[in-house]
């Protein structure tokens, strides 16, 4: 009998079965995979949200595969033809591919050529040539002529006995999967570029003449492939032996067909007959459907691959280090179409916009930092924020003479990435915020945010927008959409958001909220004035417990009537600091960041039924967390930023990168910095992600 999915996943997940069921219990129950895994660790056994992501996911598979399962199995038993063998073996089946092997041989289906050799009684000859092949097939299809069934000749009788035979080899379960195995281990693509399209198809010419093991190509060598292929360029095909191989030499494949419905070639009459017909079964039939199903397998394998590159990036801009509330001025670097401008207060609010053209073809570059000089000391410039597109180098160099020529202002200059900016400056949302503004300059102000606070900006834009990933357009987009918008989700609700300040995108990734609920917030908090405390939420319209209960952990109050709402304490938790704070005699706002008293504190004191010691330990360390630190539990701290970063690594500042090599590269290295005037942060080979050096 089939076991529970709790079980299945308990296996996969090497947890215990009492984990998953209570962990599917609080999804169907609607709560997120952000609340299960930081404010139900109890009930999960400490699941954390990696594992929790992967339980959900593998729950929809198997809740599929069993409703599939279920539907073949009707079938199969309307048919009355349903065995307790085949039930053992449909219960057996661990996945859709293999579930869908079992049910082909039921599966209802046009009439194929086997099925109208049945309907004219060429079963029982097709049964008896493989049974006894010393009869001869010609002189046994005699008894078998019926020109009314459409059995005119023998070679009709014994065409039709050979489609029922080819049909039995190719719905064999067992023999599929294993035939299916060994190609996937052993075959080759092959990839040839189609005829006349040398000249048009140039990008792909390091794939005009390709071959390598299926199994062993790398996801974005699969996806180049398979790009070319789309555009017309490239014919990829699956090989399963040498070219040079003989027609009439029997493959691995055919041979394995052969033995597995005992057909030998030992000169017997039928012999050859049958070995034809396995010949065909493979050639004609099996193959031809592994062949798509396996390039369908390595697609799938491809953009799994290529989706988690995507997601691993983007997870890491996201909770890039943010240079916190300081003022900023966002340069939107272009040539002709001259240098976009926005000065931005420490809270995001526009000040100023202009343009200025320093480059080709006006070259107004004494001006352009007079002009950025006034409006820096006018406001106070802290930081100036670079998009690293068109002109980005002539831009810095601008930022870079524009601090000599204002050194009382003390800036710093950052080239930051200017993914989607122009994405997000003609979109709905900008053109609401910022209704007045140039589309051109609205991109300069997500430039300067997004130094400022890199998950509140970029929050705002598709993330399939953002550009961190390759072949993003060939990969299955609902599969990517879904991955990407996971990550968001966890790198808001890991963060936290002020719910006083926070943008309706930037609250619809929150635990329980969606976009009208996040609407309805910041409508109220217009309306009303900031939220003085969390239970206020409850009087947002739509807003109810349930809601409350899955997003009130994630969104902090600063200022507000209780200390604990700016952290990430559970308002369900309050009581169980109310206890520590009774028994220490203090003031929750006086015991914050107070290491040598928290530490003193014995978490098994405050545990009780509904709050284990999980949850008081994390409760503790957030109580421990400095101030100025809240909220920013998952990001680096804010820090200045050196002007130029690049993506190889400095021997100086990581060992971890040594190699023979060093000694040649030492002295290229300080030569470049000399040269270019910048001191260069190399990429290390042991740690491959590309961060921000600091000072």
């Amino acid at each position: 009998m089939l076991k529970s999915i709790a079980s299945r996943l308990a296996t996969e997940l090497a947890v215990r079965e009492n984990q998953v069921a209570a962990t599917i219990e609080l999804i169907d129950g609607g709560a997120t995979v952000p609340f299960i895994a930081r404010y139900r660790k109890e009930v999960t056994g400490g699941l954390d949200d990696t594992q929790l992501r992967t339980l959900a996911e593998r729950l929809v598979y198997l809740r599929e595969l069993d409703e599939r399962r279920d539907s073949i199995l009707a079938s199969i038993r309307e048919q009355d033809k349903l065995t307790p063998e085949l039930t053992a073996a449909l219960y057996a089946a661990d996945n859709k591919t293999a579930l869908e092997d079992l049910y082909l041989p039921y599966k209802p289906k046009r009439r194929t050529k086997a099925q109208i050799a049945r309907e004219a009684g060429l079963q029982p000859l097709a049964d008896s040539l493989l049974a006894d092949p010393t009869q001869q097939p010609e002189a046994l299809a005699e008894g078998y002529l019926n020109a009314e069934a459409g059995v005119a000749d023998v070679k009709a009788a014994l065409d039709g006995a050979r489609a029922i035979l080819i049909e039995q080899f190719a719905e064999d379960a067992e023999l599929l999967g294993r035939l299916r195995e060994k190609l996937w281990n052993e075959g080759e693509l092959a990839a040839s570029v189609v005829a006349g399209k040398e000249q048009e198809g140039a990008k792909f010419a390091d794939y005009f003449d390709h071959r390598e093991a299926i199994r062993a190509t790398p996801s974005h060598r699969a996806l180049a492939l398979l790009r070319g292929r789309n555009e017309g360029v490239l014919s990829l095909a699956l090989k399963y032996q040498p070219d040079e191989t003989p027609i009439t030499e029997r493959s691995a494949y055919e041979l394995m067909i052969a033995q597995r419905f005992g057909v030998q070639d030992k000169g017997r009459a039928a012999d050859k007959w049958l070995l034809d017909g396995v010949r065909l079964c493979w050639r004609a039939k099996i193959f031809l459907s592994l062949e798509l199903e396996l390039m369908g397998k390595l697609k799938e394998a491809a953009d799994g691959e290529a989706i988690k590159v995507f997601a691993d990036n983007l997870h890491d801009l996201l909770l890039a280090a943010p240079a916190g509330q300081r003022a900023t001025l966002g340069l939107d670097p272009g040539l002709r179409t001259g240098v976009k401008v926005a000065v931005v207060d420490g809270t995001g609010k526009v000040l100023d916009t202009t343009a200025i053209y320093p480059h080709e073809p006006r070259r107004e570059w004494d001006k352009s930092i007079a002009i950025l000089g006034a409006l820096c000391t006018r406001h106070n410039v802290d930081l100036i924020s670079i998009g690293n597109g068109t002109a980005s180098r002539e831009t810095d160099k601008l930022a870079q003479d524009l601090i000599k020529a204002y050194p009382q202002l003390g800036m710093t200059k950052i080239v930051v990435s200017e993914a989607g900016a122009s994405v997000y400056s003609a979109s709905e949302l900008a053109a609401k915020e910022f209704p007045d503004m140039d589309v051109s300059l609205r991109g300069a102000v997500s430039i300067a945010r997004r130094l400022q606070d890199p998950l509140a900006e970029l929050v705002k834009i598709d993330p399939k927008s953002i550009g961190v990933g390759q072949y993003q357009h060939d990969v299955n987009q609902s599969q990517l959409a879904r991955a990407l918008d996971a990550v968001v989700e966890d790198c808001v609700n890991a963060v936290g958001v002020d719910v006083n300040t926070a943008s309706v995108p930037l609250l619809t990734r929150i635990s329980g909220l969606n976009a009208t609920l996040a609407a309805n917030i910041v409508a109220y908090r217009d309306q009303n004035g900031a939220f003085k405390n969390r239970k206020q939420l409850l009087k947002v319209p739509r807003l109810g417990d349930k809601t409350f209960e899955q997003a009130a952990g994630f969104l902090r109050i600063s200022g507000g009537d209780n200390p604990l709402d700016a952290s990430s304490v559970h308002p369900e938790a309050y009581p169980v600091v109310e206890k520590i704070v009774a028994r220490l005699g203090r003031e929750v706002k006086s015991l914050l960041g107070d290491s040598v008293t928290l530490k003193s504190v014995k978490a098994t004191d405050y545990t009780d039924e509904r709050f284990g010691l999980p949850t008081v330990m994390d409760i503790l360390r957030e109580l421990d967390k400095p101030v100025a630190t809240r909220g920013r539990s998952s990001r680096p701290p804010p820090s200045r930023t050196v002007s130029r970063t690049s993506s190889i690594c400095s021997p100086v500042w990581c060992w971890k990168g040594w190699s023979p090599m060093w000694p040649t590269l030492v002295p290229l290295w300080i030569l470049a910095c000399i040269r270019t005037g910048w001191f260069i942060f190399p990429h290390c080979p042991a740690n491959s992600s590309t961060t921000r050096a600091r000072w």
